[in-house]
């Protein structure tokens, strides 16, 4: 059986990997889906994987990966570079035009730093260079399903601030706007032709709908809504 491979420096520092660190229960249950054209290193890294706990799909093929997975599914992908084909690289671009989010480990026997620095342009996870330490790539995994699941709690976070915008009047909607740009309530009231104590007013209500404890707080809403719609 072929090894998997003794690890030289992933793309991730030591402070990120703390970050992102998660209880091994907390993991174990995530699909990993194993990409890889070679049949030994497969089953290699699938036996690695599932002793840790996880559960482990093989795929000969990109294009068989793309076949299993539909947006929505949850897990991380470990992908060769260098398959043929569809390489690596290319699985990340299908996958992102497909909406596919799950984190993308990729892995290859080549020391290319253009083909790292690429495959990160292209949303990868993190890169690992062959040869690498078993332990190594357990860590990788439990990262890029941490990250998921704090991606997915963004995520839910960002839909319930868009479905509280949704709640606003058109005049609040404009005192919101005017507030996030710095505007004293005295400004606001004039651009709108309304009385201060109004404004006052329209800006409790938002406060209000949008759950917001503080302008600080209101702030952080608004600017995480407007980055969700900037990636869409």
């Amino acid at each position: 059986m072929v090894q998997p491979p003794p690890l030289t420096t992933p793309l991730l520092d030591e402070s990120s990997r703390r970050m992102y660190s998660v209880p091994q229960e907390r993991t174990s249950q995530a699909t990993i889906h194993i990409v890889d054209d070679d049949d030994a290193v497969r089953d290699s890294l699938s036996l690695l994987l599932s002793t840790d706990g996880f559960r482990v799909e093989k795929h000969e093929s990109a294009n068989h990966l793309l076949a299993s997975v539909e947006p929505g599914d949850t897990g991380c992908v470990v992908t060769d570079a260098r398959m043929p084909e569809m390489t690596g690289i290319e699985l990340l671009e299908a996958m992102k035009a497909r909406r596919l989010t799950l984190p993308v480990v990729v892995i290859t026997a080549y020391a290319d730093v253009s083909l790292a620095v690429q495959a990160m342009k292209q949303g990868a996870f993190d890169f690992l260079e062959k040869p690498f330490d078993n332990e190594a790539l357990i860590a990788c995994v439990r990262l890029a399903l941490a990250y998921e699941r704090e991606e997915q709690f963004r995520a839910a976070e960002t839909q319930t601030i868009e479905a509280r915008l949704q709640t606003l009047t058109a005049r609040e909607s404009e005192v919101l706007e005017r507030l996030l740009h710095g505007m004293p309530n005295k400004v606001i009231g004039r651009e709108l032709g309304i009385s201060v104590r109004t404004v006052e007013v329209h800006r409790a209500n938002v406060m209000l709908k949008m759950n917001a404890g503080s302008l600080s707080e209101l702030v952080r809403m608004s600017l995480a809504a407007e980055q969700a719609r900037g990636k869409s």
